[in-house]
């Protein structure tokens, strides 16, 4: 039983170990890993993992280790940043497989990829016939991107000559039946502007929302929750 809480602890311990040094290595940790991220990444898993489970590994042990791999990843990282030429060595580059219409046979052999694997990652992107590609790298975290060919590629507003208004992203007034304020103080509106615009849509409370948006043309997209309806709190 001791053995049990013991790995128990370790484990807890380990699962904060982790967190924190992955918050100072950065999200590119947890987001796209190039090929020295993710050698970094399961040589701490794995140094975690040995922490939680092997008698003979001190929690200190354990911890210095996986420190001295976080502050590598953390200098190679401030290092790749400064300096164009560091990048290049440990991070790579990409690499052309399709270029003119083209495929590469050559850069499909030095990336360790075959055909199928490029058909499959054009039909990913949307593309089931290779020849409306006009351009395919593989970026230097091992996605792929795509550049279709001019007559393939999809008209804008901008081709059609239509003026449209400016994009901006939707402030979410409500979540999971709750109003969040600060959302609405950025938008500068009130809550009783939200409550007056929900109940003239039939929303006679919040807590059966389970999202709601605002544009920048003061629409609201409504979502309610998934649940049979109950009575709430009604707004005034």
């Amino acid at each position: 039983m001791d053995e049990f809480w013991l790995i128990l602890y370790k484990g807890i311990a380990s699962l904060i170990v982790l967190f924190l040094f992955t918050k100072l290595m950065g999200r590119k940790q947890v987001s796209q890993l190039n090929m020295f991220d993710y050698v970094i990444g399961i040589t701490i898993g794995s140094i975690a993992s040995e922490m939680t489970m092997a008698k003979n590994i001190s929690f200190l042990e354990g911890t210095t280790g996986i420190a001295i791999y976080a502050l590598a990843a953390f200098l190679i990282s401030e290092v790749t940043m400064k300096s164009i030429a560091a990048r290049r060595l440990i991070v790579g580059t990409p690499c052309m497989l399709i270029e003119n219409g083209k495929i590469l046979e050559k850069s499909l052999q030095k990336t360790k990829i075959d055909i199928n694997d490029l058909l499959q990652e054009a039909r990913n992107n949307g593309y089931f016939d290779i020849s409306q590609i006009e351009f395919a790298l593989m970026e230097a975290n091992g996605k792929m991107s795509f550049m279709p060919k001019s007559k393939y590629a999809p008209l804008t507003p901008n081709d059609m000559k239509v003026k449209v208004s400016e994009t901006k992203i939707c402030t979410n007034l409500v979540i999971d039946g709750k109003v969040m304020q600060e959302h609405l103080n950025y938008i500068k509106k009130s809550e009783k502007w939200l409550r007056t615009r929900l109940e003239k849509q039939g929303y006679e409370t919040i807590e059966n929302l389970l999202l709601v948006t605002c544009d920048n043309k003061e629409q609201l997209s409504i979502f309610e929750k998934n649940i049979e309806k109950k009575e709430g709190k009604p707004f005034e």
